[in-house]
This record gives structure tokens, C-alpha cells and sequence, in this order.
């Protein structure tokens, strides 16, 4: 008789209050330690496999690999998706609610999203050419949400800008934290569900009248833009709600991207003379290196459908399986030199689908990538250029960007000052966003 023993695995600790503390170093500081780019850990009580790279990319949005529903944990479903939300979907259920967000893939429909976004913006730098200080961060949001609630047929009056903008700017800031932010973004969201459904119903009861194929009418009459009835049943109020939202969230979410953008060009003011010159394949390149470069969501997580191995390393059927966003977009593999600001790598090396991850992987259309993905590199694109145009100061401040904090912004929201109106930028560069 064979004695002797058999190694055995050691239980996994629980590292959800690591993650928590770490931030954006935390998943990717684990997968450096093997060579595979694949760690087993555990979080949220449940034993997790960390997976990065192009082929974990395809491997993590495959359904039959992995799942979103019951996947998203309660407070980022309470704070950033909302309940019910096509995020929390999987299969049939998800490409029948994807249809409504399919109308965010289309050429004009991002063209239009960028006009009125960027027709937002020109009217408000005369009102900060007038004031001695402005936090670029809490503008951009309010310019944001007017342009979005315009392209999207939904009412903002003037006096709720700033209001409906700090909110889903909490919204976005308080889902990945149990903290004082945390409760700000559930009350943020309670507000605007209540606002966006009593509108639905609004439109359903003939009170209000929504905007011919606007999003808007969509949500509320559940038909597509040919006026068909989508399949399944008609959302309820606050579904149709939580959907609306699930578009201009994400839009007011750009104010991040518009804020690292002027912190780029604040230290590399060669990259700002160059999008002044209007080339549009440029604009495109500087959208995409902004979005890899600045951190912005650390990791995307979903439940393992199966017993599932990866490089050898296993996770059972219900456990964690976790795509390291902010490892993969500065992995050197892939990159090269993945700490340094280029925008030019993306006009050496077009931006492949599975390797910048930013808004997910996967098939927009069919998956899990974010389908409003074409509307926020436009929109990018299209106030980068607005950015690099607009003369003003940039005062002592602290421009400190932490890696603990989730999601991460400069500290102070980046201060500008002295702003002075540019003159029209030239025509290729003021349709740079609509390429």
C-alpha cells in the first residue's frame, strides 16, 4: 500500500477586499506571476479564474464558456446597469434586447449622436470664456447629457442639466466602491429611473409626445425603426427606463475620456498641434490610444456555464471568471511600449477588436461589447479636436491620476482658465468624429 501522501491544494483566500483596495494593479500584479497570463483566486466567496489576452478575449465572450446572468454582483447592477438590463442577459433573451441598442451601430445615427454633442460644447465655451474657473470634468458631463438627451428625443429642461449630469456622472463613479460614493450613485439612480419611466408612461398614455424614430419612442412603443414590434413583450415602464439610461449613461461616461484627453494633451502639446492640423486618421488613432492608455474600467467578470480549464488552470461551473481589461491594454506583448502616450501605434497597427478592449469584446451586435462603442470613439474624436482648438490656461493643480481609485479621474477634474472661443475648426477636423 502506497503511503505516501498526496499533495493538497491549498484553499484559495478570498481577495474581493484586495481587489477593492488595489484597484487597477490588483488583477494584473496576480497574472504577472505566471507565464500563461491565467491565475486561480477567489472572489466574492465563489473560486475565480483571471484570464487575459486576445484568445482569453474570444474564450471569456463565448456563452457557452460564460455567462452574465446572476454574474454582476447586486451593487454594480443597483448603481451602474440597473436591474434587468441587457447586461445581465445571456442567449436568446440578450440578441432580443440587443435589438433596441442596435440603431447605436449605424453610421448617421453616430454622426448624429456627434452633431448635437459637439453643438452642446459650442454652447457653452462662451459661458466659460466668462468665468475665471472651470472644472473641465463637471462641464464636460453637463455638455454630455445635453447632447445625448437631445440626440435621444428625451426632454432635459435647462434648469435639470446640471443636476441630471451629476447624476449620471455618479453613477458611473459609485459602482465599484461600498462607500459614501456608493450610496450616492443608488440614490442617483433611483432619481432618474423614476424621471425616464414616468416619461415612458407619459408617452404610452398620449400625454407626452415622443420624437418619430428617436430612441425615446422606441423604449416606449418597444418597435424597431421601421415601426415593427421588436420580439418578446413590451418592456415594462421601468425596464424601458433602465434601458434609456443604459444609453445615456454610458454617454455621460465620455466625460472620463474628455478629461484624460485634455490631460494628454496638457503634457505632449506636439499631439495637440497635430490635431489641429484636421487629419481625421489621426483623431482616430489619438480616440483609440486614450481609451487604452488612461485607466477606466480594471477588469469585466462573468459566471463560469460549465467546468472550464484555461492553460491548465480550472474554474467549476458557477465560479468566477474575470477578462483583465486594464492588463490586457498595457500588456507589452502586445504594445510594445504600453506606459507611453502614442497615439501613431494605431496608424503603425489598426486597432484589432480583440485586443482593444476598452468597451469589451466580442460581436457588438450579437455579444457583449458595448454596441455604443462607434458612439463614443465619435464623440471622442470629435471633442479631442474641439480640445486641441480651444485656447486656455491650466493652473497649479493636482493632476495626480491613482490607480486605486476605481473609476480613476485626475484629481482635480483638471481646472481651466482664461478660456478664450478658437476660431471654426477647419472642416475636416470639426466632422472628425463622424468618420
Amino acid at each position: 500500500m502506497d503511503a505516501t501522501p498526496r499533495p493538497t491544494r491549498r484553499p484559495l483566500i478570498d481577495r474581493t477586499l484586495a481587489a477593492t483596495a488595489t484597484g487597477y494593479t490588483w488583477l494584473p500584479r496576480r497574472l504577472r506571476a505566471g507565464p500563461d497570463r491565467v491565475a486561480r483566486t477567489r472572489l466574492l466567496g465563489r473560486p475565480a479564474l483571471a484570464v487575459r489576452g486576445p484568445d482569453a478575449v474570444r474564450f471569456f465572450y463565448d456563452e457557452h464558456n460564460v455567462r452574465r446572468h446572476g454574474a454582476l454582483p447586486e451593487p454594480v447592477r443597483g448603481t451602474l446597469f440597473g436591474q434587468d438590463a441587457v447586461h445581465t442577459l445571456d442567449g436568446a433573451a440578450h440578441r432580443q434586447r440587443k435589438r433596441f441598442f442596435l440603431p447605436l451601430l449605424q453610421a448617421d445615427r453616430i454622426a448624429g449622436a456627434v452633431e448635437q454633442v459637439t453643438r452642446a460644447w459650442d454652447e457653452a465655451v462662451p459661458d466659460w470664456a466668462r468665468r475665471s474657473r472651470v472644472v473641465l470634468f463637471d462641464e464636460a458631463a453637463v455638455v454630455l447629457t445635453r447632447g445625448v438627451h437631445r440626440w435621444a428625443g428625451i426632454p432635459l429642461a435647462d434648469a435639470e442639466a446640471a443636476q441630471v449630469a451629476a447624476d449620471l456622472v455618479a453613477m458611473v463613479d459609485g459602482f465599484a466602491t461600498l462607500g459614501p460614493r456608493h450610496w450616492r450613485a443608488r440614490r442617483a439612480r433611483g432619481r432618474q429611473e423614476e424621471r425616464l419611466a414616468r416619461l415612458v408612461r407619459d408617452v404610452r398614455s398620449g400625454r407626452t409626445t415622443a420624437e418619430a424614430g428617436s430612441l425615446l419612442e422606441r423604449a416606449a412603443g418597444h418597435r424597431d425603426t421601421k415601426g415593427e414590434p421588436l420580439p418578446g413583450e413590451p418592456l415594462t415602464a421601468r425596464t424601458a427606463a433602465v434601458e434609456l439610461l443604459n444609453v445615456v449613461r454610458p454617454t455621460a461616461a465620455v466625460t472620463w475620456f474628455v478629461v484624460f484627453a485634455a490631460h494628454a494633451l496638457h503634457h505632449r502639446p506636439e499631439v495637440a498641434r497635430r490635431l489641429r492640423e484636421g487629419d481625421p486618421v489621426f483623431a482616430t488613432a489619438f480616440a483609440h490610444e486614450v481609451r487604452r492608455f488612461y485607466p477606466f474600467a480594471p477588469f469585466v467578470g462573468g459566471r463560469a456555464a460549465r467546468d472550464l480549464s484555461w492553460h491548465g488552470r480550472s474554474v467549476p461551473a458557477g465560479g468566477v471568471v474575470l477578462l483583465d481589461v486594464y492588463g490586457q491594454l498595457h500588456d507589452e506583448d502586445l504594445w510594445g511600449d504600453p506606459y507611453v502616450f502614442r497615439p501613431e501605434r494605431f496608424q503603425q497597427h489598426p486597432a484589432a477588436g480583440d485586443e482593444l478592449i476598452a468597451q469589451g469584446g466580442g460581436d457588438p451586435r450579437t455579444g457583449h461589447r458595448c454596441p455604443g462603442e462607434g458612439v463614443v470613439l465619435g464623440l471622442l474624436q470629435a471633442l479631442a479636436v474641439r480640445l486641441a482648438h480651444l485656447e486656455y490656461e491650466v493652473p497649479d493643480q493636482d493632476l495626480r491620476i491613482s490607480l486605486r481609485r476605481v473609476p480613476a479621474r485626475p484629481r482635480s477634474g483638471f481646472v481651466i482658465g482664461a478660456v478664450r472661443p478658437p476660431g471654426r475648426p477647419t472642416a475636416a477636423a470639426a466632422t472628425a468624429g463622424t468618420a
